[in-house]
């Protein structure tokens, strides 16, 4: 093999590593930091969930839309959606954490905005609209980049988590279908509005 092209093989492979290590530890503290908020909320007997939700078409709901996705309705609803955001979340990442903040900020105010919207007189909280956007931003990004890698990382997210797709269905009591359907918009909208620049060729 050419020296060079082994160099940049190497340097190709250490950058990986380090941004996969990166990706690992903003989710762990991501996490982390849900776990603190949610155990301080049980001391509060849940009043940090009426406080700062998403109320659906109430305009002093409207800040919910930032803070409503590091809340949950207890400790279950927050085990439930652990595993996942952390799986999902570290793969959207693993592009580049920038890039994931922007995704980040665009899934969740898109999509608490379309929840806001959509559910009238309701609370919603949880970071399954995290969970829907990442995985909808992941499936996008490998088509609208068409890189090697993001296909792969699209087609096993997708596989493995395909089941999710059932929470778009309104017939489930206590569940944001709304929340988990405009999460998954935003992370499409996010997979576009962030996707690689075709380069123009020079004239």
């Amino acid at each position: 093999m050419d020296p060079s092209r082994f160099d940049s093989v190497k340097r190709g492979a250490g950058s990986l590593l380090s941004g996969a290590l990166a990706a690992l530890l903003l989710m762990v503290v991501v996490l982390a930091g849900m776990w603190v908020i949610e155990i301080f909320d049980y001391m509060l007997n849940g009043s940090l969930d009426e406080e700062f939700g998403i109320v659906g078409l109430n305009p002093a709901g409207l800040p919910g839309i930032i803070f409503a996705p590091f809340l949950h309705h207890g400790f279950a609803h927050l085990i439930a959606n652990s595993l996942p955001l952390l799986i999902i979340g570290f793969v959207a990442a693993l592009r580049g954490i920038g890039k994931f903040l922007a995704a980040s900020a665009i899934i969740i105010l898109l999509g608490g905005f379309g929840t806001w919207l959509t559910s009238p007189g309701t609370i919603t909280v949880g970071a399954s609209g995290l969970v829907f956007g990442y995985f909808g931003y992941v499936l996008a990004r490998g088509l609208f980049d068409r890189r090697a890698l993001d296909i792969v990382l699209a087609i096993v997210i997708g596989v493995a988590y395909y089941s999710i797709l059932w929470g778009l269905l309104p017939n489930q009591q206590g569940i944001s279908w709304q929340g988990h359907l405009f999460g998954l918009i935003a992370g499409v909208v996010a997979a576009w509005v962030l996707r690689r620049k075709a380069i123009s060729p020079a004239l």
